[in-house]
């Protein structure tokens, strides 16, 4: 440092103290955010909502089913009687 000019070491140091503040400061807000998004994930793993929306949707496919399987019996009944 003894041939360089006063203000070129000074910013040099603050330059250096500064990013790894920043650094830090950035390093303690993605934790934050994950720390949020993971709980907010294991509550909602913990919600009965998703396991509602899982019922209704095999109740729904299971009607689904019953409905189309009416319906090919159905049109072969009337196949069927079109035949005669």
């Amino acid at each position: 440092f003894q041939g360089m000019n006063n203000q070129y070491v000074r910013r040099e140091v603050f330059c250096r103290n500064t990013c790894d503040e920043l650094k830090r400061f950035w390093e303690r807000e993605i934790g934050k955010q994950t720390y949020y998004r993971e709980s907010e994930e294991h509550r909602l793993g913990r919600s009965a909502l998703g396991k509602l929306r899982e019922e209704w949707k095999q109740k729904l496919e299971t009607k689904l089913r019953l409905w189309n399987n009416s319906d090919e019996t159905e049109k072969r009944a009337n196949v069927g009687q079109e035949l005669h």
